[in-house]
Formats: structure tokens, sequence, C-alpha cells
């Protein structure tokens, strides 16, 4: 089975310059955990999921240090410090959305969709055509639903029974 046809083709996205309310509402509104983020052109540049969203809730720990008469020596670098201050303060879906993308093709099989979700530790895939364009996404309910079809699986429960 190749990634076409499990995909969802609908998708739904935002745009970088949209509010973190915005991003929350459709998420909640369309009963869906993540968004695919375009900017002006048309072209991915982003993904912003409920994890982004709820992560500028969490607590934010400070880079380790250690204090040696009256100077400061990091242990940990302060850039991820910043890097994630930003993020929690972020208004804008481009201040929180997640850069680091991982695509697949519509002619890839499920099996390699499967094998990018597991070791990438992602939830979705954006499926991007030859010519760079947002065609599908691909989840890990669309993977589940190509191995267990919902009726076989009602079906096997029943014989089991």
């Amino acid at each position: 089975m190749l990634v076409k046809d499990i995909m969802a083709k609908d998708v739904i996205t935002v745009k970088s310059t949209d509010t973190v309310d915005t991003c929350a509402s459709l998420l909640f509104n369309h009963n869906i955990s993540g968004l695919p983020v375009m900017d002006d052109e048309g072209k991915l540049v982003g993904i912003v999921t409920e994890g982004d969203l709820i992560r500028r809730e969490s607590r934010i720990q400070g880079p380790a240090v250690l204090e040696i008469l009256g100077g400061l020596i990091y242990l940990d670098t302060p850039k991820k410090f910043m890097e994630e201050l930003k993020r929690s303060m972020g208004q804008l879906v481009q201040d929180v959305m997640s850069k680091k993308l991982v695509t697949i093709s519509p002619e890839a099989s499920a099996e390699e969709a499967a094998t990018l979700l597991v070791q990438n530790k992602i939830k979705r895939l954006p499926v991007i055509d030859k010519t760079g364009q947002l065609v599908g996404i691909v989840s890990r309910r669309d993977i589940l639903n190509y191995l267990f079809p919902p009726g076989n699986v009602d079906d096997n429960l029943k014989k089991e029974l």
C-alpha cells in the first residue's frame, strides 16, 4: 500500500504568522493534533502540534551553572535555554512550531511511513510531491487503519469470543 492511498488529502494548514490561539482553535475544532505551517508562498516551513502548544505552559529549567569565585561557569548551553524561553513566550505560530521537518513522498510505501514515524518519534508526516507541494498528511492513525482495518478488528474480536 502506498502513502497516497492512506493519507489525508484535505489538510488544514496555518501560516507562520497566524496566532497560537488560531492554531489551538483549529486543532480543537477539527479534532486533530498537528498542523503543517506554510509561508506566504505556500511552501511548507514547519509543523505545529499540541505538544508545541502545551510546551508553552510548561516550566522552563535554566541552564546548570557552577559558581566559582563569584563567576559563573555554564554546564549547559545558555543558547538552548534562550530558545526554549522564546518558544514559551511565543504568540505566533512561527515562534512555537517545529522547524525540523520529516516528510515523505506520496509514492512511498506505508511501511516506509511507519518506519519514519517510529525512527523520528513523531506522530505525523507531511506528504510532499515532486514539485515540493504539500499534497497530504499521513499520521499514526492512518497507518493503524491500514494495518488493522476497523471492520477486520471487530470480526477478529467476535471470533475470539
